[in-house]
């Protein structure tokens, strides 16, 4: 197929048509140009003597190239494309052209007599580069194609049509304020939708309308860099930078896009803070409390953010005494606080020398100077009628108890610390829930007693004096007075007599019965010691004896051996107990010594009546063993009735069955006179007997008391 030279529309196109298809062809396996031509093929077939026999067949075919249109056609005719042609065609019209593939019929149509190709639509390339389509050449004598169906490529060719455009902007950046020149702020970048491979429709170049002197764009990169040195954020902080998009490389006729890039600078410290001025004054009070504000001062610093915070300092010793100074974190203000209580009659002037300074300290920036500013504050202390004031702050008196209403107790003392020194009255405060045992002269501060005190009921008393100015009775101040009761020895010691002490049947003589002891309610120096023995006057107790350990303890021993619960269970024994205070004092306590059976093995002193009574006390083996034991003796008694009745018993006793109960004992009798002889006890409880007569011996005391009696007893049997 041969090309219509009308298909390049300009030797430009025709030239970039030529070069296209020359390096289409040295890239291919098939060239692009597609020439199908029946050539003659030469067939070599071997004859029987080894000679070739070769066919000739004449050339048929057709060609066509690859075919370029140009995007965005406005004219009123369709556009013309390219032509079709068979070498086939003798231009007799017996040749038929087809075109089948992609936009055949719609958008590209064909003269099936001449071969010409047309444009009906105007095409972007953006949409679509290029169309695929089928050619095919049919002999219309016999309906037959010519050639088989062949394959070819219509491409859009790229016009500038599109601009370059920001997707992303407008843009938002920031740069360090005072930055150097040069420094990267931001990149922009521009997108082109035509062809980056055909001419310059595609390349942009980038520069900057507005923000000019501070800040340019690189052509190629897009990168705004700063252009300007030391840029102030105090000075201006926002800036709108305009950056352009120019493809065909800038020149003459490109296309061109914009976008808007705003820039602020951000802060750094390059700004110290100030005192708008050098020389503050405030007015404080002498009734300022201490740890509250008594004033503020402000150093402002141009910076912002942690480049604006200050710490504040008082930088003499007597200033910083007093006061104490403190950032606000809200306002940055120093705040000043009082650190110790004002006297206006002993200073009435301080001066502060207050600094402040930044605390994050850049150190690109140390060049311009100290970061640190100070100002003077003078502060004035007013005079305040104050309220007297007490020469201590807490009093402690002493007093002994007992002694007589009026008794003078102690004093307190306050004054007016003002320079009028206004006489100063003195009052108890009183509460409607306590007695009241002190008075106080309203003059003379004097603290007397109103009522007799007993240490022993209440040691301590704690009351609140108040003094007012005489002038002024609305300013009172309190003080606390405590008041210590002492002691004398005015309560004799006593001896604990709600126990009884148990004594022992099995209590031998010179055994410790028991250790007593005596309370006094008097303080330890009055009472540390006390001595216990019988009372005077009495006989001896033939019983019982006092022993006193000489360690404020006494004890009681037995004189003899063995009691009887029997014969006395109650036995009454006084005691007298003194101190060694100042008077001595004593007192007489009756003690109670029961005698008990107490039980073996163990230190535990308890009758067995009230061991009986307590056995809830027992463990449940010991009840056990008492109800087997009962029970036992419950069946032996009904099996003896159970034999008595059984056996038979004679009507008559025999005279020689009976037989009398013969008692002998080893004792003279006196006759009728000797009344003391024989006592029918000594038949009935020979324990008892002996007992009674040891107590008649030690009355008599005229001879050793040895008892020795022997008694058979022979119990008569039938």
């Amino acid at each position: 197929m041969k090309v219509n030279p009308s298909s390049c529309l300009c030797p430009v196109l025709l030239c970039l048509c030529f070069l296209e298809r020359c390096y289409e062809a040295s890239h291919h396996g098939q060239a692009k140009i597609i020439s199908r031509i029946h050539n003659a093929t030469h067939n070599h077939n071997q004859t029987k003597d080894g000679e070739t026999e070769v066919h000739h067949r004449p050339k048929r075919g057709w060609i066509w190239n690859q075919f370029f249109v140009l995007e965005e056609h406005i004219g009123p005719d369709a556009q013309y494309v390219g032509k079709l042609h068979s070498n086939s065609d003798k231009g007799d019209g017996s040749v038929r052209y087809i075109l089948s593939g992609e936009g055949a019929g719609s958008i590209f149509i064909i003269n099936e007599v001449t071969g010409d190709i047309h444009a009906t639509k105007s095409l972007d390339r953006e949409k679509k580069s290029h169309y695929v389509l089928h050619a095919q050449a049919i002999n219309l004598n016999t309906n037959k194609p010519l050639e088989p169906e062949s394959e070819f490529i219509i491409k859009v060719q790229d016009i500038n049509d599109n601009a370059p455009k920001f997707p992303d902007g407008p843009f938002v950046t920031s740069v360090p304020e005072m930055s150097e020149v040069g420094t990267s702020v931001f990149q922009v970048t521009a997108t082109d939708a035509d062809d980056p491979t055909y001419g310059n429709s595609a390349r942009v170049v980038y520069s900057i309308l507005h923000g000019q002197p501070y800040f340019s764009v690189d052509p190629k990169s897009g990168i705004i860099r700063t252009a300007l040195a030391d840029m102030d954020r105090e000075a201006r902080e926002h800036y709108s930078v305009v950056i352009q998009a120019k493809d065909m490389a800038g020149q003459v006729g490109g296309l061109s896009g914009s976008t808007t890039v705003n820039i602020t600078l951000t802060d750094v410290n390059d700004n110290p803070p100030k005192f708008p001025q050098k020389n503050y004054q405030v007015f404080v009070p002498e009734s300022a409390q201490v740890g509250k504000p008594v004033g503020k001062m402000k150093a402002s610093d141009e910076d912002i953010g942690i480049n604006a915070e200050i710490k504040y300092s008082i930088l003499n010793p007597e200033g910083a005494g007093m006061f104490s100074i403190s950032t606000d974190k809200d306002t940055r203000e120093g705040v000043i606080t009082l650190r110790k209580p004002l006297n206006y009659e002993k200073k009435k002037h301080y001066s502060l020398h207050i600094a402040a300074e930044n605390t994050h300290l850049d150190p690109h920036f140390t060049y311009l100077g100290s970061f640190k500013d100070d100002a003077t504050l003078k502060i004035t202390v007013g005079d305040v009628d104050e309220p007297p004031v007490f020469s201590m702050d807490y009093y402690i008196m002493e007093v002994y108890e007992n002694t007589r209403v009026g008794t003078e107790v102690g004093a307190v003392t306050a004054r007016d610390p003002d320079s009028k020194n206004s006489p100063v009255r003195y009052f108890i405060e009183q509460r409607e829930d306590k007695a009241v045992y002190f008075d106080i002269e309203s003059i003379s501060g004097v603290i007397r007693t109103t009522q007799l005190l007993d240490r022993e009921d209440t040691p301590w008393h704690n009351i609140t004096v108040m003094a007012t100015e005489e002038d002024n009775p609305s300013l009172q101040s309190h003080v606390p007075v405590t008041v210590q009761v002492l002691d004398v020895n005015d309560n004799p010691p006593m001896i604990n007599t709600e126990d009884e002490i148990i004594i022992c049947e099995s209590t031998r003589a010179g055994q410790v019965i028991q250790t007593i002891t005596a309370v006094d309610k008097d303080d330890f120096a009055n009472g540390k010691g006390f001595s216990f023995s019988f009372p005077g006057g009495i006989p001896a107790n033939p019983n019982f004896t006092i022993k006193d350990n000489e360690d404020s303890t006494a004890s009681i021993i037995a004189r003899r051996r063995r009691f009887h619960r029997l014969t006395q269970e109650l036995y009454e024994l006084p005691v007298v107990v003194w101190d060694d205070g100042e008077p001595v004092l004593s007192s007489t306590s009756t003690l109670m010594l029961r005698v008990c059976s107490c039980q073996r093995g163990t230190r535990l002193k308890i009758c067995q009546g009230e061991a009986f009574l307590s056995s809830a006390g027992l463990s449940t083996g010991a009840l056990i063993a008492i109800l087997l034991c009962v029970l036992i003796l419950l069946a032996i008694v009904i099996l003896f009735i159970t034999l008595r009745r059984s056996k038979k018993e004679p009507l008559i006793i025999s005279e020689e069955d009976i037989r009398e109960n013969v008692v002998t004992y080893d004792d003279e009798g006196g006759g009728e006179e000797d009344t003391e002889a024989f006592d029918i006890i000594a038949l009935r409880n020979p324990a008892a007997a002996e007992e009674l007569k040891f107590q008649n011996c030690e009355q008599k005391k005229t001879k050793p008391c040895f008892f020795s009696t022997s008694a058979v007893m022979v119990s008569s049997v039938q």
